[in-house]
């Protein structure tokens, strides 16, 4: 049988695989991921109680949904996810995150499947998922449509797919990269290339071409006086989600 295709980016990886020790370093170069986290959680657990009919003030609301977190990282979405129950697969194909997020599990007690592997080897696995976390990754791949192709094969009929990237314009390259990885220096420079960074159109148009039907976007908004994040509903300009699902069977 022949191997996947992978869309990962070699470059891109060996970026993060020198960042691994400082995944759970709330000043490290991981800062903005930190600040950014509540307001992501937020979003994501509301798509994901709306979709699949969840109390979110019960006790393990997600308990009994199966969700990938792809592009795993160290683990900062993963563990809540697991937290309020649901099962956990956090995938990454940085092989130097997996031991880092494999640690910080066991010393929060928490059961995660943490796995060294690409979306594209999961797919051809048959592995089905409830719920996909494609966060800040597609800007990454060498090729977003086959990327996004192989995370609708992870997801069930009727399942739900939560991709959030950034923007591509003069207003995300002078906040995304000049001002995160020159003024502010939170990210190494070359973290990210401007060229890679996708338009909500041209995300929604990639979506819909690899499967999905996407139900919502918001962006995702820095307030530099208050420091702080929001969700907006018409503020896509720089960082942006998206909530997509797979057509039931």
């Amino acid at each position: 049988m022949q191997a996947p295709q992978s869309t990962v980016d070699p470059s891109e990886i060996a970026k993060f695989e020198a960042m691994a020790a400082e995944w759970w370093d709330p000043k490290g170069k991981f800062k903005p991921l930190h600040m950014l986290n509540p307001c992501r959680l937020d979003y994501i657990t509301n798509q994901i109680a709306a979709e699949f009919d969840r109390d979110l003030s019960a006790e393990a609301p997600f308990a009994g949904l199966r969700l990938l977190d792809i592009g795993c990282g160290g683990g900062l979405l993963s563990e809540p996810m697991a937290r309020l129950g649901a099962e956990v697969v956090g995938a990454d194909a940085a092989a130097g995150n997996i031991p880092v997020a494999q640690i910080h599990a066991e010393q929060s007690n928490l059961n995660i499947d943490y796995r060294h592997t690409t979306a594209e080897a999961l797919a051809a696995d048959g592995e089905q998922f409830d719920v996909v976390l494609n966060m800040e990754v597609v800007e990454h791949v060498a090729d977003p449509l086959s990327y996004l192709t192989a995370t609708q094969q992870l997801l069930k009929p009727g399942g739900l797919q939560i991709c959030s990237t950034i923007n591509r314009n003069p207003k995300s390259y002078a906040m995304a990269i000049f001002g995160a990885e020159v003024v502010m220096r939170w990210l190494p420079r070359g973290t990210h290339e401007w060229s890679k960074f996708i338009t909500p159109d041209e995300l929604c148009d990639l979506l819909v071409q690899a499967g999905l039907t996407p139900v919502d976007r918001s962006g995702f908004v820095f307030n530099p006086i208050l420091w702080t994040w929001s969700i907006s509903a018409r503020d896509l300009s720089v960082n942006y989600v998206t909530a997509s699902t797979k057509p039931a069977a």
